[in-house]
């Protein structure tokens, strides 16, 4: 007995493979989550996802705060924020002035409930070392660190300076105990997770050689320091001043003595951070794309995530073709096109073909009184410029078989997308997996928010 063709289409169609799905509302409504960490490559929509996580949490009845790193500004407009800073703003829009969600009292609102409010913000690298100095420092010392020529330097680009800062910010949001629940928007590329080794080069570059004999002479302190310095060191202050200048040198063991007191709390606190990330409360998601490489860095990701002990919770993977003719493939399309593309023999007047080499014409020396009808009643035989009049049938023929053809690329491209996502899950078969579908447009308002908010708890793609 032959098979259904119908249903060995239907097991043929270019459409991604089930796996296990990632139920987002659950994640958002468990009130034991309290930070949520998104990481992934960069342009595969990491903010957009972050800001939609929050925004249906905070209509959900959660109190959010939204913390991007990525430099890019494209949060703050689709919150309708003019700017973002390193302080917490809240989100219009979300809530009346009664602090009931505009949504709580109608039916078929997705589960939305009173109470919940949506704050955003963006990681001033500067301006958290800053706060971290005035915090653990006496006014005085603080002023002389803050004035202090290495330390700006130090504070505005050093490298690892901002993955620091993230875990400092972080910690500090958690501490208060303002937010039932913390989003976390990582930076683009593998950097998104060199906060994870915050502590560890932290600690390095704390416990380093260069440090400790810098250190030394305020830790003797008087005269004994003075003549450590003088002889202990002479040689190499003397080749650090070739290289680094005088001054610059002068400015970093004035700014390592002033910061000695510090140093511990800096090391602690990012400890403390790190183990935060990988209590129960804390949740990791990888954002993704269907593409190869944007795959390959997630897997990159799952298997960081693991090796450190980090709570990964799944993988969103945005931007998911799909197709309302999913029966009709592609091998099948483009043969359609050809076939209508193909010249076609045209019947005319009395059912006389109207092609040279017709058998009704085949050898005659005059050309059939058919092939050429003359106008009637006036109607012309060609353009107001001579040219033949346009086939109607033709032209439909020709705009059929241009669909066809974009239909078939069309299915090509989730063919594509299928296998590379079935590469993905047959490496990592443990990994939850939520799909949004491609979108025809950038996403600008909290309109379009909560539309990625609920294509994140449907579950599966849908047609854009």
């Amino acid at each position: 007995m032959s098979p259904d063709p119908a249903e060995a289409q239907d097991a043929a169609r270019p459409s991604l493979s089930p796996a296990r799905v990632l139920d987002i509302d659950s994640l958002l409504d468990d009130r034991k989550t309290r930070i949520v960490v998104c990481c992934g490559s960069g342009g595969v929509g990491k903010t957009t996802t972050a800001a939609a996580l929050g925004l249906r949490a905070a209509e959900r009845g959660r109190k959010v705060v939204v913390l991007t790193i990525d430099p890019a500004r494209r949060l703050a407009q689709s919150m309708g924020i003019d700017s973002l800073d390193n302080v917490p703003r809240r989100v219009k829009g979300t809530e009346d002035r009664a602090g009931t969600s505009r949504s709580g009292s109608v039916e078929g609102d997705g589960g939305r409930e009173p109470g919940g409010e949506l704050h955003a913000m963006m990681l001033d690298m500067k301006r958290t070392f800053d706060e971290v100095v005035e915090a653990h420092a006496d006014p005085e010392r603080a002023a002389a660190i803050l004035a202090n020529p290495f330390y700006q330097s130090l504070s505005a680009g050093f490298a690892g300076t901002q993955e620091y800062m993230a875990m400092e910010k972080l910690g500090q949001l958690r501490a208060k105990d303002e937010w039932d629940l913390i989003v976390v928007d990582t930076p683009p590329s593998r950097s998104a997770l060199d906060f994870l080794d915050a502590p560890k080069r932290l600690g390095s570059f704390l416990d380093g050689r260069l440090i400790r004999l810098l250190t030394a002479p305020a830790k003797l302190g008087g005269r004994a320091g003075m003549a450590f310095l003088n002889v202990g060191m002479s040689m190499m202050t003397g080749t650090l001043g070739k290289l680094l200048g005088g001054q610059l040198l002068k400015d970093v063991q004035t700014f390592v003595a002033a910061m000695d007191t510090t140093f511990g709390g800096f090391r602690t606190r990012a400890d403390a951070t790190y183990k935060l990330l990988q209590a129960p409360g804390t949740a990791f998601l990888v954002v993704a794309a269907p593409e190869r490489d944007a795959l390959r860095e997630a897997a990159y990701f799952v298997e960081r995530l693991a090796a450190e002990d980090m709570p990964l919770v799944g993988l969103v993977l945005n931007r998911v073709h799909g197709s309302g003719a999913g029966r009709l493939s592609a091998e099948r399309a483009l043969a359609a096109a050809e076939n209508l593309e193909e010249p076609r023999i045209v019947d005319q007047g009395g059912g006389k073909a109207g092609l040279r080499n017709s058998p009704d014409t085949y050898g005659s020396s005059e050309p059939p009184a058919s092939a050429t009808p003359a106008p009637d009643d006036g109607s012309p035989a060609g353009t107001d410029d001579g040219s033949p009049a346009a086939d109607p049938e033709r032209s439909v023929d020709q705009l059929t078989a241009g669909l066809l053809r974009l239909h078939a690329d069309r299915m090509q491209l989730l063919s594509r997308e299928q296998r590379t996502r079935d590469r993905f899950t047959a490496r990592h078969p443990e990994v939850a997996v939520v799909e949004v579908p491609a979108l025809p447009g950038d996403v600008h308002d909290l309109t379009g928010l909560r539309d990625i908010g609920d294509r994140l708890a449907a579950g599966h793609t849908e047609l854009p």
